[in-house]
C-alpha cells in the first residue's frame, strides 16, 4: 500500500509528478514525427487525405478524454490519485503495443480510443498538485507539470524523428517501451497525496460530461475563465492536429526535421513554464502573464501561417513560448475558487471542456488545411489555418478583458498575488 505524502516532502512528491509526466510525455511525443508518414502508408493516401484522417482520429483520442475526464477526475477523489495514474499509464503502455501492430486505419482509430482514455493521467497529475501545494504556489505547480511536457517534447520528437528513419512504427515500439518504465517507475516511487479523511463519495451523476457545466455551478467565479480556456485550447489546437503535416506541405520537412522543430518548442516551452513561470507569476500575476501569453500567441500563429524557411519557425518558437503560460496561470487562478475536496472535479471538468474544444477544433482545422492543400487546389495555402488561429487567440484574449479574468489573483490593479518562493 502507497504511503501518503509526508509533512515537509512537498518538493520530492512534486518531483515524482514531474518525472513521471516527463516520462509519460516523452513516449506521446515520439510518434508524432512518424504519424503522416504511417497514415499514407497504412491508408495509401496522399497528404492531403491522410491529414483529414488524422483529424479525425486527433477527434477519437479527444473525445475519449471528453467522455471519461469527469470519471477519472471523480474517481481520483474518491480512491486517490495514485492508483488512477498508474491506470492510465500502464493502458498507455498497452495502447502504443497495440498501434504498432494495427495492420489498418480502423485499427489505429481504435488504438486512439485507448489512448484517449488513458491520457487522462494529466487530470489526475493536476489534482495531485493541488493536494501538496498551497494556493499561492500553484501557478508555478502547475508550470512544473508544464515544464514537464515541454521536456518531453524535447527529448521525445528527435528521438522519434530519428527512429523515424527506421521505418513508422519503429517509434511506437519505443513509446511503449518508455510507458512501460513509468509505470514500473510510478509503482515503487509514487506516493498518494489525497488523505484518507479528505476523500468523498463517489456519484456517478458527477460523471456525465453532457452535464459538465454543473462542475461550475457552486463556484461562478471559475465559469468566466472556463471559458476563456476553452477558447483557448480551441484556438491552439492547430498545432498538435497539423504541425507535422503543415511543416511537409509548407517547408517540405522530413521525419528528422519535423522531430528537430518539435524538440525546439519543447525546449523553449520547458525553459519558460519550468523555470520562468514562478518568477514571472511573482514579479507581474497571473493576469499579466495570461495578457502576455495571449498576445504573443496571436502574433505567433500569424507568423507561422507566412513563414517561408526553417529558421523563421525557430525564430517564431522562441516569440511564441510565453504562450504555454496560459493554462497554468488560467488553472492556477480557478483553483483557488474551490475547495480541497472539489480539486479531482474541477480538473475533470476542466479537461472534459478543453478536450471537447479540441475534438471539434481537430476536425475544423484538418478540413481547412485538407481543404487548402488538395491536388486540384489553384493555390495552395497550407498556412491558412494558422491564420485562423491566430484570429481566434485574438477573440480568447479580447474575452478574457471582457469577463474581468484581468481584475482576478492580484492582476492588473493589486500587484503581485503570492509571497516570494524559493524557485
Amino acid at each position: 500500500m502507497s504511503q501518503l505524502v509526508q509533512p515537509g516532502a512537498t518538493r520530492r512528491a512534486q518531483l515524482f509528478i514531474f518525472v513521471t509526466i516527463l516520462i509519460d510525455m516523452i513516449g506521446i511525443a515520439l510518434i508524432m514525427p512518424v504519424m503522416p508518414a504511417l497514415l499514407q502508408h497504412v491508408g495509401h493516401v496522399d497528404l492531403a487525405r491522410a491529414t483529414v484522417i488524422g483529424g479525425w482520429m486527433f477527434a477519437a483520442y479527444s473525445l475519449a478524454q471528453f467522455l471519461c475526464g469527469p470519471l477519472i477526475g471523480n474517481l481520483s477523489d474518491r480512491f486517490g490519485r495514485r492508483p488512477l495514474l498508474l491506470v492510465a499509464i500502464g493502458g498507455l503502455a498497452i495502447d502504443y503495443v497495440f498501434c504498432a501492430l494495427a495492420p489498418s486505419i480502423w485499427m489505429l482509430f481504435i488504438g486512439r480510443l485507448i489512448a484517449g482514455i488513458c491520457g487522462a493521467s494529466y487530470i489526475t497529475a493536476s489534482a495531485f498538485m493541488t493536494d501538496v501545494t498551497p494556493a499561492e504556489d500553484r501557478a508555478r505547480a502547475f508550470g512544473m507539470i508544464g515544464a514537464a511536457f515541454g521536456m518531453g517534447f524535447v527529448i521525445g520528437p528527435a528521438i522519434g524523428g530519428l527512429l523515424g528513419e527506421l521505418g513508422p512504427r519503429v517509434p511506437f515500439w519505443a513509446a511503449a517501451a518508455l510507458s512501460g518504465a513509468n509505470f514500473v517507475f510510478g509503482l515503487f516511487v509514487l506516493p498518494e497525496s489525497l488523505a484518507p479523511e479528505k476523500r468523498r463519495a463517489f456519484d456517478w451523476r458527477r460523471c456525465n460530461p453532457l452535464a459538465v457545466l454543473k462542475v461550475f455551478r457552486g463556484y461562478p467565479s471559475v465559469l468566466p475563465l472556463t471559458v476563456v480556456m476553452v477558447m483557448y485550447f480551441f484556438a491552439t489546437s492547430s498545432y498538435p492536429t497539423l504541425w507535422s503535416f503543415w511543416g511537409i506541405a509548407q517547408l517540405g520537412w522530413d521525419e528528422l526535421t519535423i522531430g528537430i522543430t518539435l524538440a525546439m518548442f519543447g525546449a523553449t516551452a520547458a525553459l519558460f513554464e519550468g523555470v520562468l513561470s514562478g518568477p514571472l507569476v511573482r514579479w507581474v500575476g497571473e493576469s499579466r502573464v495570461i495578457l502576455m501569453g495571449l498576445v504573443t500567441g496571436t502574433i505567433g500563429a500569424f507568423g507561422f501561417a507566412l513563414v517561408t524557411q526553417t529558421w523563421m519557425v525557430a525564430a517564431l518558437l522562441v516569440f511564441v513560448a510565453l504562450e504555454g503560460l496560459v493554462h497554468p496561470c488560467l488553472n492556477a487562478l480557478m483553483t483557488k475558487q474551490v475547495p480541497d475536496d472539489a480539486q479531482g472535479e474541477l480538473q475533470g471538468g476542466i479537461s472534459s471542456l478543453s478536450n471537447l474544444a479540441m475534438l471539434l477544433a481537430s476536425i475544423f482545422y484538418t478540413q481547412i488545411f485538407g481543404w487548402f492543400i488538395r491536388p486540384e487546389a489553384e493555390t495552395p495555402m497550407p498556412g491558412a489555418p494558422y491564420m485562423v488561429t491566430g484570429l481566434l487567440l485574438a477573440l480568447s484574449l479580447f474575452v478574457f478583458l471582457r469577463v474581468g479574468g484581468w481584475r482576478r489573483g492580484g492582476g492588473l490593479t493589486a500587484g503581485p498575488a503570492a509571497p516570494t518562493v524559493a524557485p
